[in-house]
C-alpha cells in the first residue's frame, strides 16, 4: 500500500465533525442542556405562580422575579379573594361538568368503535372508516354556524349538554382513528385463543383488548381532557353565558376589570395547574402509549 493510499484511508477513517460533536454532547452535557431547556420552558408557569402570590401593588411596581430578593411579598390573599369570586368558582365547576363527560364519552365510544373497525366484520367497514378519516380534516370553524342553528332548534344552545355534544362529535374521529390503529396491532392469535375459550365480543373487549390498549386509551384521555379544558372558541359560542367555563370567565374578567390582577393571576394558574396535574398523574401511561405507537 502506497503512502498516499494510507493517508486517504486515515482521512476516511477519521469521524466527521458532526459525528464528533454528537459524541461529545452525549451523556452529562446533553442532560444538562435538557434540564436548562426544561427550566426555560417552565419559566412562564413559575412566573404566573409567583405573580399569583403577590399583591396587586407589588405586581404593578416590579416583576415577579423580585420575590427572590424580597420573599415577604408572597401571600395567599389573592387565592382567598379568588374563592370569594363567584364568577371564577362557578366557572371552574362548569368547566369540570363539560370536560369530564366530554372526555369519558369520547374514550368509551372511541374504544368501542375502534375495536369494531379493527376486529369485527360488518358491511362497508372500510368505507365507513374512510369517512371517519375524512372527518379529521373538517375544521371546527366550518360547523359553528350550522351546529348553532341545529342546537337552537332542538333547545340545547347555550347549555352544558350542547358544549359536551360538540366536543364529543369533533373528538370522536381522532379517537376512532387512533384506537383502531392501535387495536389492529394486537396479535390475532391472542384474540382467537380467547374465542376458543368461549369469550364473546363483550368479554373479549373488556378482558383482552382494553387491558392491552390501556396506554393508548390513557393517551387519548389526556389529549381530550386538555383540548376540552383549554378550549375557548366552542365555549364562547355554545356555553351558557351565565355560567361560562374558566377560559371564557377569565376573558370576561380581562374585558370588564382590566386591573383585576389579584383575581386573574390565581385564576389563570388554577386553570393551568389542573390539566398539568392530570397529565402528570397519567404520565407513565401516556409515555407507554406514545412509545408503543412509535414501535408499531
Amino acid at each position: 500500500m502506497t503512502p498516499r493510499m494510507g493517508a486517504d484511508s486515515a482521512v476516511k477513517a477519521r469521524p466527521s465533525l458532526a459525528a464528533r460533536i454528537a459524541a461529545r454532547t452525549g451523556g452529562g452535557a446533553m442532560r444538562v442542556l435538557l434540564v436548562l431547556v426544561g427550566l426555560f420552558w417552565l419559566m412562564p408557569t413559575v412566573g404566573l405562580l409567583l405573580s399569583s402570590l403577590r399583591s396587586p401593588a407589588d405586581i404593578t411596581a416590579s416583576g415577579w422575579w423580585e420575590v427572590f430578593t424580597a420573599p415577604a411579598q408572597l401571600t395567599t390573599e389573592n387565592y382567598t379573594r379568588l374563592l370569594e369570586n363567584d364568577t371564577i368558582t362557578d366557572s371552574l365547576v362548569s368547566t369540570v361538568l363539560i370536560t369530564v363527560p366530554a372526555t369519558v364519552l369520547v374514550v368509551v365510544i372511541g374504544s368501542l368503535a375502534g375495536y369494531a373497525f379493527a376486529w369485527m366484520e360488518f358491511p362497508g367497514r372500510d368505507w365507513w372508516f374512510l369517512v371517519v378519516v375524512g372527518l379529521l380534516v373538517v375544521p371546527v370553524q366550518v360547523a359553528l354556524v350550522p351546529v348553532s342553528k341545529l342546537f337552537g332548534e332542538i333547545g340545547i344552545f347555550e347549555t352544558t349538554a350542547g358544549v359536551v355534544l360538540f366536543h364529543v362529535a369533533f373528538g370522536l374521529p381522532f379517537a376512532i382513528f387512533l384506537l383502531r390503529n392501535f387495536f389492529a396491532e394486537i396479535p390475532r392469535e391472542l384474540l382467537e385463543a380467547a374465542r376458543l375459550d368461549g369469550a364473546g365480543e363483550i368479554r373479549l373487549f373488556t378482558r383482552v383488548v382494553m387491558p392491552l390498549g390501556a396506554p393508548a386509551i390513557a393517551s387519548l384521555g389526556i389529549f381530550q381532557f386538555l383540548w376540552v379544558w383549554n378550549d375557548m372558541l366552542v365555549a364562547l359560542i355554545f356555553a351558557d353565558s351565565d355560567s361560562p367555563p374558566i377560559t371564557v370567565a377569565l376573558q370576561q374578567q380581562v374585558r370588564q376589570f382590566g386591573n383585576n390582577i389579584d383575581v386573574l393571576a390565581p385564576g389563570a394558574f388554577v386553570s393551568m395547574v389542573i390539566p398539568l396535574a392530570v397529565f402528570f398523574a397519567f404520565q407513565r401511561q401516556f409515555v407507554s402509549g406514545v412509545m408503543a405507537g412509535a414501535v408499531k
